[in-house]
Formats: structure tokens, C-alpha cells, sequence
């Protein structure tokens, strides 16, 4: 049972601090879980692993990354555990230290099993606190968080190819620091969730919500709707961080390194978009967000294929933005169709996100080998058009009175700080 206490700061406050610190360590968790694929080619050689053991290397990873993620959030909403998310790291932190010292085959796969499950933890549970310390402003609050892990994503293999694939197999231990720090903040988090989250979530039996005047089928039927929209979103994803480089180099010619400087631009407006579409979900509601960066993009993924290499580059930055802007609003959406199952919404939503981009990375690997890497990009230029499923969403009364823009900052210890001037 949850205790109020009256020096307790007021729920619609916004924990700045908090999202700040689950932002970082969002970015640390994502960098470190990029590390593993990205040293695949080390590991090949040191341990003589044919390609097949890479793909159950990969299995391995992802199933405990993406699978485990929403029976975990299930679990945290019924039973809250404020402390799940330093031990999450924790278990990267061995993770991490088993790949740098795996004598086999076999330790490279708990290895990965371990960072997997470290990740399954943090994500849901994380999303949860993000909603926590949230007070009136999800979107922002979601769109903060997220953007730590577009970061870390970015920064993972940048750091393997300067470390690891310079240095060794042994130098990932050094990332153990990495995962140290985000045990120290997770730790922080902790006590702040223990001392004041929980009676900001409400508890289970509240007859408030906007879930509550809606149909269970309707539900049901608007979360298949929005694990459509992710399809879309994420398989279009995977064309461009997976092949974009390719795309460029076959079809004009350009040099790898001016490949991968297009694609930076590509991700800066991935993550400018991360941050923008929740703050922007908050003023003008998140049916309309979702309405229009999934099916609002399609213009300009039916225009890049025809595209000379300028204005394919130009063409890459809205369609990043635009296309980036819908997860966060998504995923406060669902959590609002679903406002005690928010731990299970999030570890859904993130757990399918992971999964597809890897299922869409290999299919569309595949669909070019048998077509033409050109062939793909005209093809996925259509996805967008799922869009329109976007129309079918119930519309929430909490997309009736959105919530003003101003809000009270609250430090690590649940004390509130007067607005900036």
C-alpha cells in the first residue's frame, strides 16, 4: 500500500531531475547493449565462430532484449519494485564482464543472455518512472528518456571502432565503468521512487482514466492499431540505419566516408525528432502527433528514391524528424489506453520496437540480395501509407484539455524548485 506523506512535492509536478538521470542512463544501457553486434567481427576471429553462431549469438541478445521485456512490466506493475533498476545494471555490469573475458563459446551466449536481460529490465521499468516523474508533461518526459537511448545507440559503435576493435576483446571491460555509473544513478532513482514515485502512479481499482470509457475491444483493437504503426515506423527505420550507407555508395557513387556523414545527419534528426514529438504530443494532443509523423512522412519517402544525391540529403532530415517524433507520443498514448498497465505498455511497445528492427534489418538484408538495394528503398517508401490506419484510434478525453506548458522542477530528493525566470 502506498503512504502519502505531506512533505510529499504534488504529482502534476515535473522531476527534471529524475528524467535527467534516466535519460543518462538510458544513453549508458543502449551504448553498452550496441557494443556486442558491433564487435561481432572480433569475436568471429577469436573464437573461430562460423555465421550460424553469430545468428544464435544475435537470437540470444534479442530474446532476452526484446521477448522478456513485456512479462517484465507485467510483473513491475503488480508488484513494484523500486530498486529492479540498479540490479538490471547489474547484471549488464556482468554481463559486460563475461564478453571481455569469455574463454568459449558458451560464455559469449550467457554473456549475451545477461546484457539482454539487463536491458528487458531497464527499459519498462524505466519508461514507468519516466511516467512517474512525469507530472502533467508524458510526452516530454517520454521524449526525454528516449533521447538518451537514440544517443547511446549512436555513441555504442563509434566507441568500439576507436576502442575495442583498437584495443581487444578485453577492453570491454572498461565499459564496466559505464555501467557503474548508471548503478550509482539507478540507485538515486530508487530511493527517489521508493520515497515518492509510487504515489504518483495511480493504484489499481482508480475510477479515472481514459481507458475506463472505452470498450475492452476497442482497446484491444486501438493497440493493434498502434503495434501497426510501430511495423511501419520501425521497418522503415531499419532501411535507412542498416543500409542507408549502401544505398548511397551503389547508387551514387559517393566515398564511405561521405556515406556515413549523411548518415549522422540522418540520426541527428532521428534524435531532434525523439525530443521534439512529446513535448509537441503534450500541447496538441497525441492522436494528432501520431496522425501526422507516420502518415505526414510519406511525401518524402516517395520522393527519395527518385531523388539526386542533394536533395536526398535534404529529404533524409524531415523524414527523420517526422518520422522519429511518433514513438514517444505512441507510447504515452498506449500507457493512457492503459493507465495500470503502464510497466506492461512500455516493455510491449519497446520490446516490439527492438524486435522488429532486427527482424526488419535481415528481411530487407535479404530483399536486396535478390533485388537491388534501390528496389528497397522504392519499396519501403509505401510503408508510411499504414498510416491512415491512424484514423481508426479512439479519441481520449485527455486529449481534451492538455496541460500548460509551465511546470515545477523537483530535485533527486522530492524537493521542489521554483520554475526558471
Amino acid at each position: 500500500m502506498t503512504t502519502t506523506h505531506a512533505s510529499d512535492p504534488p504529482a502534476s509536478t515535473t522531476a527534471y531531475t529524475i528524467l535527467a538521470a534516466i535519460s543518462v542512463c538510458h544513453l549508458l544501457n543502449d551504448m553498452m547493449q550496441s557494443l556486442l553486434p558491433a564487435i561481432y567481427p572480433i569475436l568471429k576471429s577469436n573464437y573461430g565462430l562460423d555465421f550460424g553462431q553469430i545468428g544464435v549469438l544475435t537470437f540470444t541478445f534479442q530474446f532476452t532484449a526484446s521477448l522478456l521485456q513485456p512479462a517484465i512490466g507485467l510483473y513491475i506493475d503488480k508488484h513494484p519494485k523500486p530498486y529492479s533498476l540498479a540490479i538490471g545494471m547489474g547484471s549488464t555490469l556482468t554481463g559486460l564482464l563475461l564478453l571481455a573475458f569469455a574463454h568459449d563459446y558458451s560464455m559469449l551466449l550467457l554473456a549475451a543472455a545477461l546484457i539482454g536481460t539487463g536491458s528487458s529490465v531497464f527499459h519498462p521499468e524505466s519508461s514507468r518512472v519516466a511516467r512517474m516523474a512525469a507530472g502533467k508533461r508524458h510526452g516530454l518526459a517520454q521524449s526525454v528518456f528516449q533521447v538518451g537511448g537514440n544517443l547511446g545507440s549512436a555513441i555504442g559503435p563509434l566507441l568500439a571502432a576507436f576502442i575495442v576493435l583498437q584495443r581487444g576483446q578485453t577492453s570491454v571491460a572498461w565499459f564496466s565503468l559505464a555501467a557503474l555509473l548508471g548503478i550509482v544513478l539507478l540507485i538515486n532513482v530508487g530511493h527517489w521512487y521508493s520515497a515518492h514515485g509510487l504515489a504518483r502512479i495511480k493504484p489499481r481499482g482508480t475510477k479515472t482514466g481514459a481507458h475506463l470509457d472505452l470498450p475492452r475491444a476497442r482497446v484491444a483493437m486501438a493497440i493493434a492499431v498502434l503495434i501497426l504503426l510501430i511495423f511501419s515506423k520501425f521497418f522503415y527505420m531499419a532501411s535507412m540505419t542498416s543500409y542507408y550507407t549502401f544505398y548511397l555508395i551503389d547508387r551514387f557513387g559517393v566515398s564511405v566516408q561521405s556515406a556515413q556523414l549523411h548518415l549522422f545527419v540522418f540520426l541527428g534528426s532521428v534524435a531532434i525528432g525523439t525530443i521534439a514529438g512529446g513535448p509537441i504530443g503534450d500541447r496538441i494532443g497525441r492522436k494528432a502527433v501520431i496522425w501526422t509523423s507516420i502518415l505526414g512522412v510519406l511525401p518524402f519517402t516517395l520522393l527519395l528514391p527518385h531523388a539526386n544525391l542533394f536533395w536526398t540529403g535534404v529529404l533524409s532530415v524531415p523524414i527523420g524528424i517526422i518520422l522519429a517524433s511518433a514513438f514517444p507520443a505512441i507510447v504515452v498514448y498506449a500507457q493512457e489506453l492503459m493507465p495500470t498497465r503502464v510497466g506492461a505498455v512500455a516493455g510491449l511497445f519497446f520490446g516490439f520496437a527492438f524486435g522488429l528492427g532486427g527482424i526488419g534489418a535481415a528481411v530487407l538484408g535479404e530483399l536486396a540480395d535478390a533485388t537491388s538495394i534501390t528496389f528497397v528503398y522504392q519499396l519501403c517508401a509505401f510503408l508510411p501509407a499504414i498510416g491512415l490506419l491512424a484514423g481508426l484510434l479512439p479519441h481520449l478525453k485527455s486529449e481534451d484539455h492538455q496541460p500548460p506548458m509551465s511546470a515545477v522542477a523537483v530535485d533527486m530528493a522530492g524537493n521542489i524548485d521554483p520554475p526558471p525566470r
